[in-house]
């Protein structure tokens, strides 16, 4: 079985100015900036036929390279127990055509929809045992925090396998965004 998600890759700069955010929270297992990606969307562990089936049907989908901003922090949870920090993309048109895209891909060869409304983020960290009362402080501590601009310029298909705090990710397929 190979783990499978598509998503957009975070450019080396981009990722090198969030990592400058990295530390100062109790309980934070950071993400290396290696890792860092905007998914678009989980399809999870699958044989290689599944796999090889969704790789060519990715690669009919023909779309323009586009813009994606990070607008912000946030933290996600579970109840109120808080279990993950990341930097919230702005969810533009072209960000969210493309996510419903790649939804209606997988559907159509069989796999359940996604069951979560998508909100564009890059993971910068994983938290155990970390108080609602640090992240606030740390968020607050990270003000009104605006990241950078990049270029969507290809997406890929990943696989990962199953590790503590996410990765490492191996680039399946490629497929570049193109007018």
């Amino acid at each position: 079985m190979t783990r499978l998600f598509t998503a957009l890759e975070v450019t080396e700069s981009a990722a090198f100015e969030l990592s400058l955010l990295r530390g100062g929270l109790p309980g934070a297992r950071w993400i290396d900036p290696a890792n860092y990606h905007v998914t678009l969307r989980f399809i999870g562990d699958i044989d290689s036929r599944s796999a090889d089936e969704i790789a060519a049907a990715l690669d009919r989908v023909y779309r323009p390279p586009f813009q994606l901003s990070i607008k912000g922090l946030h933290c996600f949870a579970s109840g109120r127990v808080p279990h993950s920090l990341v930097a919230t993309i702005e969810p533009t048109d072209d960000l969210l055509d493309l996510q419903a895209e790649h939804e209606r891909i997988v559907q159509r060869l069989g796999f359940k929809p996604e069951g979560r409304r998508y909100l564009p983020h890059v993971s910068l960290a994983r938290l155990k045992g970390t108080t609602s009362t640090d992240v606030a402080r740390w968020l607050s501590e990270h003000g009104a925090y605006r990241g950078p601009t990049f270029a969507a310029d290809r997406f890929v298909l990943y696989s990962s396998r199953a590790s503590v705090g996410g990765g490492p990710y191996i680039v399946e397929e490629a497929y570049p965004l193109a007018a």
